[in-house]
């Protein structure tokens, strides 16, 4: 067989578009739904409250705590350490703002409803690197909810000692007395 027998069949570049297919999915196939956030039913959105004219309670917990705030919420002990578990606010919210007198704002959120430990998480987070010494008042002394000022935030409140410490037995170098 020669090669002058054998006629080149032209090559034709085979374009899926030409022939009808194509590569992307059809429009009409049912696009794949976006997951709903997982909030949890009695959990609101701050806004709609604001909306609804729904008044917030604060955890009446947060003002026992004698909490430092650049120290971290897990270094609470009993009974303190249970406070941490209960909602900051009733009803429930997502999200709120932490308004610092002096300017600064934290946000606490948890889709599952805000709870004191998120609220002192955030807190946390702005002081951890501060010294004791370098804050003025490093004790955290409650939250206070303003509604003529903002529905959405949350004033924070900060002393400079909290209520002194009970003594533990039986435990040597214990630091728990240094307030």
């Amino acid at each position: 067989m020669s090669a002058a027998d054998a006629a080149p069949t032209p090559l034709s570049k085979v374009d899926s578009a030409v022939q009808g297919l194509s590569s992307s999915p059809p429009q009409d196939a049912p696009k794949e739904k976006r997951r709903a956030s997982s909030s949890v039913p009695g959990v609101y959105n701050i806004l709609d409250l604001e909306k609804e004219g729904t008044e917030l309670q604060i955890a009446k917990e947060t003002q026992k705590l004698n909490w430092r705030i650049n120290k971290s919420p897990m270094g609470l002990e009993e009974p303190e350490k249970s406070a941490l578990k209960k909602m900051l606010t009733t009803p429930p919210v997502k999200k709120i703002d932490l308004h610092f007198p002096l300017g600064l704002e934290v946000t606490a959120r948890n889709l599952r409803g805000v709870t004191i430990k998120d609220a002192l998480d955030a807190i946390y987070k702005q002081y951890r690197k501060k010294v004791y010494d370098e804050l003025e008042n490093p004790v955290l002394a409650g939250f206070e909810w303003d509604k003529e000022e903002s529905w959405t935030r949350l004033i924070v409140h900060c002393k400079k000692e909290g209520a002194p410490q009970p003594k533990k037995k039986g435990k040597k170098g214990q630091e728990g007395d240094e307030l």
